[in-house]
């Protein structure tokens, strides 16, 4: 028993079902009451290998993680340490490789079903930039944040090409594909996708800040350990502060359009929470204040992804 669970602790397996979530609610809130004609059983059924695919590949991606860096997480994290503890080092790659195997096998299986290539060309590329972020790319400022915020919007784009859709799809003038919405989807894609990236983007630099002993030994050139904290807390300040203006304005939209139910919900539960963290971050200044907004950033997330149940009940 003691092993399982550890081995779902090194998958960090709220962060999957995490995933979980945010893809069926994507698919069954948003894309189905914008069919015309509901989706067979063999959809659904590919569907659902979507979500295990996405699911397999983070668990490999969270896996190496801990792999490369379990040195710098002697010094972060030596309660929370899994690999050489738990689970050999041996034992850990040859799970992540196992891992990534069957998430880029079913999203093959996936493409060749729906036709849609790029499915399986992306979750391939995925597998490759989480062993390239392990490796080197989370050392280097910026690049890695934002690589991880890329994968997070990837949560949601994907669900997007499943869908039949492609990057022009938004151009249909008409804004009705054959079968539903195109453009009314497209528009909710960047809306979700685009929350993702930036709140996925807060909290990587916010982790940063909480990790920057551990890293700054083992020659990582992070946000905080090349600007400082000072200048990392304003550039996490001004992403959450064009988050707030932001969601704000689109509430404005929301309340002028009738969906005061929807308005009310975000400004509660997203724009209000967003002003605390600001707040907060001010006056944060230990790993264990850093560690607290990132918890607190992920309740935002989950606000925001639950907001999809809106758009299907209201």
């Amino acid at each position: 028993m003691k092993l399982a669970a550890a081995f779902f602790r090194l998958v960090r397996w709220p962060n999957l079902v995490f995933i979980v979530i945010t893809q069926f609610l994507f698919y069954y809130c948003v894309y189905l009451p914008l069919l015309l004609q509901p989706p067979g059983i063999p959809e659904k059924f590919l569907f659902f290998l979507l979500i295990l695919s996405s699911v397999l590949i983070a668990a490999a991606g969270y896996i190496i993680n801990d792999y490369f860096d379990l040195q710098i997480d002697v010094i972060n994290k030596p309660d929370r340490i899994i690999i050489n503890k738990f689970i050999k080092r041996r034992w850990a790659i040859v799970w992540h490789w196992l891992l990534s195997g069957l998430g880029i096998l079913i999203s093959l299986y996936i493409s060749y079903k729906t036709g849609v290539w790029i499915i399986s060309l992306i979750n391939f590329l995925c597998v490759f930039l989480l062993w390239l972020y392990s490796i080197t790319l989370k050392k280097r400022l910026l690049v890695g944040n934002v690589i991880i915020s890329l994968l997070a919007a990837w949560v949601i784009g994907v669900v997007y090409f499943f869908a039949g859709t492609d990057l022009f799809s938004f151009a249909d003038l008409t804004g009705q594909a054959e079968n539903f919405n195109v453009r009314r989807f497209f528009k909710f894609t960047i809306l979700y996708a685009g929350f993702a990236f930036i709140m996925t983007l807060i909290r990587e630099a916010i982790k940063d800040m909480e990790d920057m002993e551990g890293d700054r030994k083992y020659g990582c050139n992070t946000m905080p350990i090349c600007w400082g904290i000072p200048a990392s807390k304003i550039f996490t300040g001004v992403w959450i502060s064009v988050s707030i203006a932001a969601l704000a304005a689109l509430q404005l939209y929301a309340g002028l359009s009738g969906w005061w139910l929807a308005a009310i919900y975000v400004v509660f539960l997203i724009i209000a929470p967003l002003i605390y963290l600001l707040r907060r971050l001010i006056k944060s200044n230990t790993p264990a204040n850093f560690h607290s907004l990132s918890t607190w950033v992920k309740l935002i997330m989950l606000s925001g992804i639950l907001s999809m149940l809106l758009l299907k009940f209201a």
